[in-house]
């Protein structure tokens, strides 16, 4: 489809496009400061791209320029993907989401949950209850993140080589068996932590579909909404495209080039490691078509992946109680700020934006990746926003409260 196609002037859909002119200028400063390289932006409305630009490179070094084909590293922007994968398996009738997980991964029988000690000697206990797919889908499960270097348990993920999307020499299904052997956080359900529950979600898929987690996603959900640029590695003949990953250290300052987009960089070949919670790369248009069937209700210009109320059903707040993330998290990191937020079925949903000291609307789902990229969709306003560069760790600038500001304040009607 031609992009132009979808362009509407900014009026047409209630936005002021002066205002919406004050976006590429604000995140222009920080490509002026050195702050990042380049980034792109999108706004829609009522199914129509108001706003689509492009500012400064997406290699600082070569000097090659920010596009709007360009391709990134999305990391957990991946994980709404693979939960609507597996929602999609729930759809057919192939699990119930109380379902134990070890009902279809045997080795989740043995978990335990730590107790106690350090990484070389410590005590586990039995978990109150098993652990369920919803569990998995919620960030509920008790699992972690290795990178988090916030608990010992955190230290036994590095010890087997789990590192979320940076994982190289185990498998999914590897990972998740290795998995087994780890003690969990906490029981299931009892807290919220953000963990690598999305990539044994992947590895569901796998097993309820028959299928691998690529094959799956490419043909049930890339090919049939014209994602064509989104994969889990850049082939050769589109390298030119993919942008160069720099990052920024939080404790020394210190900045630099963490993946280069040419063909050194790992992902310019298929990866060992399928990960559903954070390896896919896209371009802007690209997560705007996912974004819009979403909204849609799970469909795209004739071509339905899911029913809308299984849309309305993965963007409630599931966490026990109606409780908020900041009310029940564990977690030493999120990707979006945890005040007045729920964790539906794949996405943040935000419950109280006066909580949340952002301007939105009750019921905006969204969720970010790791190195700076975001997305959020406002079904009452019918509004997409997406920001894309390549900044790790997404926790360095504010981005994400200052460009919601900035398109809220552009709504006129």
């Amino acid at each position: 489809m031609n992009i132009m196609s979808r362009i509407a002037k900014p009026e047409d859909v209630g936005l002021d496009p002066a205002r919406l002119s004050y976006i590429p200028d604000y995140f222009r400063s920080y490509v002026d400061r050195g702050k990042i390289a380049g980034f792109s932006t999108l706004v829609s409305r009522h199914g129509e791209i108001a706003h689509f630009e492009v500012a400064g490179q997406r290699d600082r070094e070569r000097g090659l320029p920010m596009e709007k084909d360009t391709i990134f590293r999305i990391y957990s922007m991946t994980k709404p993907i693979t939960s609507l994968a597996l929602m999609m398996l729930y759809e057919e009738g192939h699990f119930q989401l109380n379902h134990p997980v070890s009902r279809y991964i045997p080795s989740f029988k043995k978990l335990q949950v730590w107790a106690g000690g350090t990484a070389e000697k410590y005590e586990t206990k039995p978990c109150e209850r098993e652990m369920t797919i919803r569990d998995l889908l919620t960030h509920t499960s008790g699992l972690t993140y290795g990178f988090m270097q916030e608990h010992p348990v955190d230290a036994l993920y590095r010890k087997a080589g789990i590192e979320g999307a940076n994982t190289v020499e185990l498998t999914l299904k590897e990972t998740v068996e290795a998995l087994a052997d780890i003690p969990l956080l906490f029981s299931p359900g009892q807290h919220w932590s953000y963990s690598v529950a999305t990539d044994v979600c992947g590895h569901l898929v796998e097993i309820l579909s028959g299928r691998p987690l690529d094959e799956f996603l490419a043909s049930r959900i890339f090919a049939p909404l014209g994602m064509n640029d989104t994969s889990f590695f850049v082939p050769k003949d589109k390298l030119d495209r993919f942008a160069t990953n720099y990052f920024r250290n939080p404790q020394t300052k210190k900045s630099g080039i963490m993946d280069i987009g040419d063909e050194t960089s790992s992902y310019a070949q298929p990866p060992r490691f399928l990960s559903g919670g954070g390896g896919l790369t896209s371009t802007m248009m690209d997560y705007w078509r996912f974004c819009q069937m979403l909204l849609n209700g799970g469909e795209l210009e004739g071509v339905r992946l899911c029913s809308p109320k299984t849309i309305e059903f993965m963007t409630l707040n599931h966490l026990p109680g109606g409780q908020t993330m900041k009310k029940m998290s564990r977690s030493a990191f999120s990707e979006l700020a945890a005040e007045g937020a729920g964790f539906g079925l794949g996405f943040q949903v935000l419950i109280d934006p006066a909580e949340a000291q952002a301007i939105g609307s009750p019921g905006n789902f969204s969720w970010g990746g790791a190195a700076s990229t975001y997305f959020w969709i406002d079904p009452e306003e019918d509004l997409i926003t997406i920001f894309m560069t390549q900044l790790y760790p997404s926790s360095t600038h504010p981005f994400r409260p200052q460009l919601q500001q900035l398109v809220y304040g552009a709504i006129t009607e």
